[in-house]
């Protein structure tokens, strides 16, 4: 009797598997935006769609978010707010002009983040909040990419790859990188680098770090402004080549000889003030006695 009833209901619960699935497909299609491809519940595919504008109607559970090859120019500032799961996102190729301080740094789970060949033309303090998650960092490829603050990357602990290649610099703050204590790769490759005093910094941190390369230092040059601007390869330089620039006078030795000259003047003007006091008392001492001699004679 009971292998009867097993018989009878074995159709039935193949039946309502199919049922279900059917449903879970019909709800991923549902929650999928307009033109975009899902082919897993938790990834969003909209890449080479022409976009002009961010999607509507992203998943909020979604892991991969992928909108590389399009043309858009912003990102909300609260757009990460509500994709906490978020872990991979890539906008490379699109024409982002600028990241609002914040907008990267909300979602707590990103690893990934892809802002190649866009048009940013400087990566300021905050932009990346503190995402710590973060792994790999892509910023290559933005031909007007020009300034990274000294603490754009600050916060960024878990940080093993960044790429800044191909991109304007012409300097960049050791600050940024030293920042970074997971830090296992970075590309400096194809930036016109001037090699100035303000490059000796970086160029001492590259001999130092040239580990962390992908190439050691071949495919880095740099500009001698003291030699018509010819280009020459890193790799011809040496600590010797910034021997001029170790006698150059910081900010802060400025600040103590212009505060010692106050204070020698100080000094001076006191001391200056002090004898003239005691001539002009001496003076007033010897008239005295002077007056009294007379009187006595008298």
């Amino acid at each position: 009797m009971l292998s009867c009833v097993c018989c009878w209901l074995q159709p039935f619960s193949v039946l309502v598997a199919l049922l279900l699935a059917f449903s879970a497909l019909l709800t991923l299609g549902e929650n999928c935006p307009a033109s975009c491809l899902c082919p897993d519940p938790h990834t969003v595919d909209c890449s080479g769609k022409g976009l002009t504008r961010l999607p509507d109607s992203i998943p909020l559970d979604v892991r991969r978010l992928l909108l590389s090859d399009n043309w858009i120019p912003w990102i909300p500032a609260d757009f990460l707010v509500l994709y906490s799961d978020l872990v991979y996102l890539d906008l490379r190729n699109n024409s982002l002009a600028r990241i609002e301080p914040g907008t990267l740094g909300t979602s707590s789970r990103l690893v990934f983040l892809d802002l190649g060949s866009n048009n940013l033309t400087e990566v300021v303090r905050g932009t990346f909040g503190e995402s710590r998650s973060l792994i790999k960092l892509r910023l290559g490829n933005n031909p007007h990419l020009s300034a990274v603050d000294e603490d754009a990357f600050a916060g960024l602990t878990s940080l093993r790859e960044l790429e800044l290649e191909r991109n304007a610099l012409t300097g960049l703050q050791v600050g940024a990188l030293s920042q970074l204590p997971s830090l296992r790769l970075v590309r400096l490759e194809g930036n016109p680098w001037v090699c100035n005093c303000s490059f000796a910094n970086l160029f001492s941190w590259l001999m130092e770090n040239r580990q962390k390369l992908p190439n050691d230092m071949d495919g880095l040059e740099c500009l001698l402004p003291m030699d018509g601007g010819r280009r020459v390869p890193l790799t011809q330089l040496s600590q010797d080549s910034f021997r001029e620039c170790q006698v150059t006078l910081t900010l802060t030795d400025l600040l103590i000889i212009i505060f010692s000259g106050i204070s020698v003047s100080v000094v001076a003007i006191m001391a200056s003030f002090f004898l003239a006091s005691t001539v002009h008392c001496f003076q007033r001492w010897s008239k005295g006695n002077k007056t009294e001699e007379e009187e006595s004679e008298e």
